[in-house]
């Protein structure tokens, strides 16, 4: 069934074209304006995007809101979007997140701020079409599109070492995705001619073939998630980025490559899912523990919260590669979770950086004696980064350990070691920086949270707090469409 109002369609194109009019705006003479359209934008871009949810059919396993429409026909190359229930969450999730990174950004960007706005706002609608496209080739055009903004977003707003930064992000992830696109070609070549990732789904493939093309699709998600051992590129570029980057790249661009193993690797290759899946746990694992013991020993806050997300991460794949609903349940709600709690405490981070400049966290101590209320939403962003029950960071980590048991209690084990490798680092983070005396002349000065910080903040927290005390609203529309990918993982393809 073709949906007849394209609600896809202006979940893509509307913040690209919002992007375009900020852009026209000119010089920073002009940046009122810009900021103005920006936020405009922004909010419309979330908006377009709530009637994807409140008209969902939680029943049905079938692609909805679909469109549909030739592109380049000599090729067999559709316009071809669609979302299920795990998709839509993502759509959400980025386009929530658009308008708070500028309102985020509104007086901390002085320079270039039409430029800076129009970045997010087009790779907003890049994302969006990377999680919609239903046709490889349109899939691939919007996967390295989205990677050109926030290329330009850390080299030009970034810190003393962003070109470094930009440039090791752009190679890392550029690199792996030239091996998806050789898979993809293959796939294209098998099925007789078509782009359609839903015909990739119902091919018979070789044994062989299915680990080949497993590692090609691997090397380009596993970067962007990004898993041991491919993960290096991440601390470098959080450290490096502005604020609204660093938190776009957690909560939205990270989430991409753990989707292209749920929409590519596991239906398309489920043979080479399962042969594969131990490889996959092991790094997953890696991941959770010694990734959360590197983050134990970070003096900068930006690179601790960076090594944490990587930890996260690792649950997310560890999650996927169990094969049952609730790791994969778990594993999504994770990555729901992951976004709002990591966002939020990159942008607490960039709260006190605005102020200090500095992200060192031997130089603060006592912050909570002069910015009391922004203590208090930092103390509940890192509970929830711990996975303190009544958080969202509690149901994820919770479900995947349930998950987990079923499969294998030392896998279990293992990766509910990262409460207490987290419990460490966050706990460690949060001494040093809100309790204890002031020892900084600089702490002495800082002033309380403006109404626009407390804005974004609250926010966030209700998102936390709602989730982990509600969060069917995530996991019903979901369930239909989890438990449909795992029917259709069980079955061999041979």
């Amino acid at each position: 069934m073709i949906f007849e109002f394209p609600l896809l369609s202006l979940a893509v194109w509307l913040p690209i074209l919002f992007g375009v009019l900020v852009l026209a705006t000119g010089n920073d003479r002009n940046a009122s304006l810009a900021r103005i359209i920006a936020l405009v934008g922004a909010v419309l871009g979330f908006l377009v995007t709530i009637p994807l949810y409140v008209d969902f059919d939680k029943a049905q396993t079938a692609m909805q809101f679909v469109e549909l429409q030739d592109w380049i026909p000599y090729y067999n190359i559709h316009y071809h979007l669609g979302v299920d229930g795990i998709s839509v969450l993502f759509v959400l999730l980025n386009s929530f997140f658009t308008p708070l990174v500028v309102i985020a950004g509104w007086k901390v960007i002085e320079k270039r701020v039409a430029q800076y706005m129009a970045a997010f706002l087009i790779m907003s609608g890049l994302v969006n079409g990377v999680f919609v496209s239903l046709d490889a080739v349109l899939f691939y055009v919007f996967w390295e599109a989205m990677l050109i903004p926030m290329f330009i977003i850390i080299g030009v707003w970034g810190g003393s070492n962003r070109v470094y930064a930009a440039i090791k992000f752009f190679l890392y992830t550029f690199l792996g995705s030239v091996l998806m696109l050789i898979a993809l070609l293959y796939l294209h070549i098998q099925s007789g001619g078509s782009f359609s990732i839903l015909d990739f789904h119902k091919m018979p493939i070789p044994m062989t073939a299915q680990v080949l093309v497993f590692i090609a699709f691997f090397m380009a998600f596993s970067v962007k998630v990004p898993m041991f051992p491919v993960h290096t590129w991440l601390p470098d570029a959080h450290v490096e980025a502005p604020t609204g980057g660093s938190v776009v790249l957690a909560a939205i661009l990270l989430k991409v490559g753990a989707y292209g193993f749920i929409r590519f690797s596991m239906p398309i290759v489920p043979d080479a899912s399962h042969y594969l899946a131990g490889v996959m746990i092991a790094l997953s694992l890696i991941a959770v523990v010694y990734i959360g013991l590197v983050a134990l020993t970070q003096t900068d806050m930006k690179k601790l919260v960076a090594y944490s997300s990587i930890s996260h991460m690792g649950f997310v794949t560890l999650g996927f590669f169990i094969f049952n609903a609730y790791g994969m349940e778990g594993a999504l709600i994770q990555m729901l979770s992951h976004g709002f709690v990591s966002g939020a405490l990159f942008l607490c981070i960039g709260v006190l950086y605005d102020r200090m400049h500095t992200r060192n966290i031997a130089d603060y101590g006592g912050v909570a004696s002069k910015m009391p209320v922004f203590a208090a939403f930092f103390v509940l962003f890192a509970m929830a980064n711990v996975g303190l029950p009544g958080t969202s960071g509690f149901v994820g980590e919770f479900m995947v350990i349930m998950g987990t048991i079923k499969t294998n209690f030392w896998y279990a084990f293992m990766a509910a070691s990262i409460l207490i490798f987290g419990a460490a680092y966050t706990l460690w983070m949060v001494k040093r920086v809100i309790f204890g005396a002031v020892t900084n002349q600089n702490v002495e000065r800082l002033t309380d949270i403006t109404l626009r910080e407390k804005l974004v903040l609250t926010i966030l927290a209700l998102s936390v707090m709602g989730m982990g005390l509600y969060p069917l609203p995530f996991t019903e529309i979901m369930h239909t469409s989890v438990n449909d990918l795992l029917t259709h993982v069980s079955h061999s393809k041979l």
